[in-house]
């Protein structure tokens, strides 16, 4: 299983999900070829604006525990300001 996640600051998520499963998919056949093991991508993808793709439920099921959505949109917006703070100081 490889997870992909990422904070986008814009809203076009569904662009950004496609561009990624784009990217992963030579790394994830290679794995199959090689290893000889299914591998699945899972794609997180939390923008602050409260939009998600219709597989974000989806792919959020795959991760163990309970995961609430406006948590992680909110852990996403506290940690880049954290990262702003520091860059800018």
């Amino acid at each position: 299983m490889l997870i992909d996640a990422a904070i986008s600051g814009d809203r076009n998520v569904i662009r950004k999900e496609a561009k990624d499963t784009v990217k992963y998919k030579d790394p994830t056949t290679e794995t199959e070829h090689t290893r000889n093991i299914k591998t699945k991508v899972i794609q997180i993808i939390i923008v602050a604006t409260q939009t998600t793709s219709k597989s974000f439920r989806k792919y959020i099921s795959h991760i163990p525990r309970e995961h609430k959505i406006k948590e992680l949109q909110k852990t996403a917006i506290l940690y880049t300001t954290h990262i702003f703070n520091k860059v800018l100081m």
